[in-house]
C-alpha cells in the first residue's frame, strides 16, 4: 500500500454570526499547518497515482493559511472545505505517473503530467455549453479536495495533462509546474479580448500578473504593458515583460495621462480599480482576476456608460488554455520557467515558506518545492 508525506491544513469551523452564506474567510479560524504521514489506500477508478516532482506555491495557498490577527479568520475567500481530517493543499505542480487506475486509458506509468485544478461535472448547463470554468458543481483540487502538497498523490485523470514532450527540455519540468497559474492569466487576457496594439494595465506583479504580462506582450500582441506592483523585487523582474513598472503611489501620483484599453486586476487590492477607472479608454475592458472578499465600488459610472466599458470576472484555466500554453512553450515562445525565482527542497521547506511567507512576497515571484527527485 502506498503512503505519502503530505502538508495538511487544519482549521476551526466557526461561521461568523448572522451570515446566511459565509465565505471561507468568514467560516474557518485559526489555521494550522502540519506534515503528516498518510496511507493512500487502493487507487480509485478514474484516478492516477503520481509521484510529485515540483509543487508550486500559490497566493491562494498562502491566503488559506494566514489569518486576521484580530479575529483569527483566514484571509482567503476562494472556495475551501476543511473537514476533521484536514485538507492537503496545493494545486500547481508536475509529477510522474506511478500507477493508473481502472478506466484510465490515456496515461501510463512513467508519463510526466501537470494538472488543472477544477474538477467539473460535465453535466450542468454551463458544462453542456462548454463553459467548464463556471461548472455549477465544480470542486477545486487542493481546496475542496486533497491536492498536490504530498510526495505521492492521487489525482482524477480529468485534471492531468501529458507533458512528456517538454519534460526533457531544459527547465521543462519547472515550466510544466507553472502551467496552471499561467492558464489563469491566459484566460484573463482572452476574456479581456486583448488585441494587437492594446495598452494593457496590470495590477499585481506576482506570478499570475507576471504571466499575464508575458502573454499580453508575447502572444496577444499588446503594444504597451504596464504593471503596478508595490514590491521592488517583483517590479524589477516584471520589467522584462512590461514596458512600464510602477509603485502604487508612483502610478497614481504621476502627472502623465494614462489611457488603457485593458485593465487586469491580479493583486487583490480591488480599490485600485476605482482609482484607475477614469483612465480607461472607450470600449475598454476591466477584468477582475484576484480574489479578496472585498466589495467593488465604482464612482465613475457615467464614465463607464459613456465609454461602453465592460467590467467582468475571470475564473479558471480550462477550455483549451493548457494546450495553447504547452504548444507555445514547446516552440520557445513563452519562457514560463523564467518566473521561477526559487526552488526549495522538500515538504519541510514548503511548510516553512507557508508558515512565514514574507520571503515569497518580498524576494520572490514563483516559488517551487521539489518534493521528490
Amino acid at each position: 500500500m502506498a503512503s505519502t508525506r503530505a502538508l495538511v491544513l487544519r482549521a476551526e469551523k466557526k461561521p461568523v454570526h448572522g451570515l446566511d452564506s459565509p465565505g471561507p474567510h468568514q467560516l474557518y479560524r485559526n489555521p494550522v499547518l502540519g506534515i503528516e504521514q498518510r496511507e493512500l489506500g487502493p487507487l480509485e477508478k478514474g484516478n492516477i497515482r503520481v509521484e510529485m516532482i515540483f509543487a508550486g506555491i500559490c497566493g491562494t495557498d498562502v491566503a488559506a493559511t494566514r489569518c486576521n490577527p484580530e479575529t483569527g479568520y483566514i484571509l482567503g475567500s476562494a472556495p475551501l472545505q476543511v473537514g476533521p481530517e484536514g485538507r492537503v493543499l496545493g494545486h500547481e505542480g508536475v509529477g510522474r505517473v506511478i500507477e493508473a487506475g481502472a478506466e484510465v486509458h490515456n496515461l501510463f506509468p512513467g508519463d510526466y503530467v501537470t494538472f488543472s485544478s477544477i474538477i467539473t461535472c460535465f453535466q450542468c448547463e454551463p458544462c453542456r455549453r462548454g463553459n467548464f470554468n463556471q461548472c455549477e458543481n465544480a470542486i477545486l483540487s487542493g481546496m475542496e479536495k486533497d491536492g498536490l502538497f504530498g510526495t505521492v498523490v492521487d489525482v482524477p485523470v480529468q485534471l492531468a495533462y501529458n507533458v512528456n514532450d517538454i519534460a526533457g527540455m531544459p527547465s521543462g519540468l519547472e515550466a510544466a509546474a507553472c502551467i496552471e497559474p499561467a492558464g489563469c492569466g491566459f484566460l484573463a487576457a482572452t476574456s479581456a479580448k486583448t488585441s494587437p496594439g492594446d495598452n494593457v494595465l496590470i495590477f499585481g506583479g506576482g506570478p499570475i500578473g507576471l504571466f499575464t504580462a508575458m502573454l499580453c506582450r508575447e502572444v496577444f500582441g499588446a503594444a504597451n504593458v504596464s504593471i503596478v506592483e508595490p514590491v521592488p523585487f517583483r517590479r524589477k523582474l516584471a520589467s522584462k515583460w512590461a514596458d512600464h513598472t510602477y509603485d502604487v503611489q508612483e502610478f497614481f501620483s504621476s502627472t502623465a495621462k494614462h489611457s488603457f484599453d485593458v485593465l487586469i486586476e491580479a493583486s487583490g487590492a480591488i480599490q485600485n480599480i476605482n482609482r484607475a477607472f477614469p483612465g480607461m479608454s472607450a470600449n475598454s475592458r476591466v477584468v477582475l482576476l484576484a480574489r479578496s472578499g472585498s466589495a467593488l465600488s465604482l464612482q465613475h459610472v457615467d464614465h463607464m456608460i459613456t465609454n461602453n466599458i465592460a467590467v467582468m470576472g475571470s475564473r479558471g484555466h480550462l477550455c483549451g488554455a493548457f494546450n495553447s500554453l504547452l504548444a507555445l512553450y514547446a516552440e520557445g515562445r513563452l519562457p514560463l520557467h523564467e518566473a521561477v525565482t526559487a526552488v526549495v527542497e522538500g515538504i519541510d521547506a514548503l511548510k516553512a515558506h507557508l508558515d512565514d511567507p514574507d520571503d515569497i512576497q518580498n524576494n520572490n515571484c514563483k516559488v517551487l518545492a521539489r518534493l521528490t527527485m
